[in-house]
């Protein structure tokens, strides 16, 4: 696989703002303005009057200046100008934004009492966002309440600006209508109206994403959620039964059927917001094998974290709490024995038959390490300690919480989009893409194949993915892309200019030849005997 990146770019600067662009933008900025006086504590009259006005106002701004740059020109590639823009191309405006951005995810998941969250009442920022609060809730609001309404206006505005940018590719509508309609329904306005109907237990029984799973809803088997479940009745046995079967029965054929792109693609609310709000900073993700390497070492760091933390948690509780759970702490302790020891044998074995492999000895390691978690869970059984792994049950729980679930998904995830592209947290760090990716790399059908005698090597595939794949290397070759990182979302295929890219869901033949190994290769002797 080439380190080299190829770019591809227009010669010339974008044509300046037109007079609908600069009104819409103008529009925008006035509904943006404000929410940042009221974040000022400037006390507005009339406060629900003025939100639903900065809310339309964004909307219609975003809206409109989308319509005016993409739908008055001919359907095609428009990636106009992204290396001579300020904010997409790490300048001056890239990186206040990305501070800015920063900033409020620190404050949010740390500080909300700056936002203007108060004990009985409310003021500032959050303040500005009670009318709709008490609309839904009548309640105010909470700063995971004020995040939410912004989420989900980002990912339905600029999922509706990407479909005006990508209107040529019917791929890339269906899959961005998914990413809005599961965030707008599964993410917010269900768990809103769940809550409404059961305000005192729906969050603990329900939680406020319907679409997260284990490992990426890391609160799953917690023993509050677990037990509120058992205490939900039908309703409350039915999420049960449904995140357990998701896990181990419908999230595993649906990546062997389609890949990970039905999850990161399609579902995955951060997902959504990379490809919606991110777009412009697709570009800027490293493509070197420096970054494919760290990435490959961070990402089943995390994942292999969040199964520690998890058995860990289970085997606190099943202990301090016998009488309550099916389950013994004995019976636990052997199934995630043997589920470990098996799954780092189907890892090894897996990882054996593929040729694609940037480190010959990462099957060891990987593997080896996930036989020593075991063995350790053993020994600490054996030792008669009421903490697994001989520490604090939830020590790991709030560790992964604070620097998985907090700094790594928020704070640097979105954060730096201006700097390292849209999927900093899909590519380093979160577990549900490392799972589904060991999944899809070892045994989907999912692969984007190639017809390298096409191939004009423009660049634009690599370019503008997302994941750091230099897709341009696999395209020369002719080779099948089949890799743990790539997401489906088509992009690659979408700006190639000549049709060399194709998503497909081939046969999966994992215990002989992969992908690669199938590939067509044409020698140089071939050539001169086809010339």
């Amino acid at each position: 696989m080439s380190s080299t990146l190829y770019t591809s770019f227009t010669p010339e600067k974008p044509p300046l703002l037109d007079a609908v662009q600069k009104v819409t933008l103008a529009l925008g900025s006035l509904g943006l303005l404000l929410m940042l006086i009221s974040w000022a504590g400037v006390s507005l009259p009339s406060k629900a009057l003025m939100f639903y006005t900065s809310m339309g106002l964004i909307f219609f701004g975003v809206i409109v200046y989308s319509w005016r740059t993409y739908m008055i020109q001919p359907a095609g590639i428009k990636n106009n100008g992204n290396f001579f823009s300020s904010i997409s191309h790490r300048g001056v405006l890239a990186w206040i934004s990305a501070i800015l951005i920063t900033g409020f995810y620190v404050v949010l998941y740390l500080k909300a009492e700056y936002l203007g969250l108060g004990d009985t009442e409310n003021s500032g920022l959050v303040a500005f966002f009670d009318p709709l609060s008490q609309l839904m809730h009548s309640k105010k609001a909470s700063q995971w309440f004020v995040y939410g309404v912004l989420y989900t206006l980002a990912i339905v505005a600029f999922g509706i600006k990407f479909i005006f940018k990508y209107r040529h590719n019917r791929y890339e509508i269906i899959r961005t209508i998914s990413v809005m309609f599961f965030q707008l329904f599964f993410a917010f306005l269900i768990p809103e109206i769940l809550e409404m109907l059961h305000p005192e237990t729906a969050t603990n029984y329900f939680g406020k994403d319907m679409k997260n799973m284990w490992p990426l809803d890391y609160d799953f088997f917690d023993s509050w959620h677990i037990q509120n479940l058992s205490k939900g009745g039908l309703m409350g046995s039915f999420f049960l039964i449904l995140g357990l079967l998701m896990i181990f029965v419908i999230s595993p054929i649906l990546t062997y059927k389609f890949g990970k792109r039905w999850y990161c693609s399609f579902v995955c609310g951060c997902g959504g917001l990379a490809e919606t709000a991110g777009d412009p900073f697709r570009h800027l993700s490293d493509k070197s094998m420096k970054a494919w390497k760290v990435e490959r070492w961070m990402i089943h760091t995390v994942l292999l974290f969040s199964f520690v933390m998890t058995i860990a948690i289970i085997y606190g509780y099943l202990g301090n709490e016998p009488d309550r759970y099916l389950l013994s702490r004995s019976t636990f302790t052997w199934l995630a024995l043997i589920g470990l020891i098996g799954l780092s044998a189907v890892y090894f074995i897996l990882q054996t038959k593929n040729v694609e492999d940037g480190s010959k000895n990462s099957k060891y390691i990987i593997s080896g390490v996930v036989v020593l978690a075991a063995l350790i869970l053993l020994f600490n059984y054996l030792a008669g300690s009421g903490n697994a792994y001989f520490l604090q049950n939830y020590g790991f729980r709030q560790a992964y919480g604070l620097w998985v679930g907090a700094v790594f998904s928020g704070i640097i995830g979105v954060g730096f989009y201006p700097i390292m592209g849209s999927r900093v947290w899909c590519r380093f760090g979160c577990p549900m893409a490392a799972l589904l990716g060991i999944q899809q790399k070892l045994l989907s059908k999912f692969r984007i194949t190639t017809n390298g005698s096409q191939c004009i090597s423009c660049g634009n595939c690599s370019t503008y993915c997302e994941m750091g794949i230099d897709v341009r290397a696999y395209a020369q070759k002719g080779q099948n892309i089949v890799r743990a990182s790539c997401v489906g979302c088509g992009v690659c295929s979408a700006v190639c200019p000549r049709g060399v890219l194709k998503l497909e869901n081939g046969s999966s033949d994992i215990f002989s030849k992969t992908a690669e190994q199938k590939a067509i290769h044409i020698t140089e002797d071939q050539v001169r005997m086809l010339s």
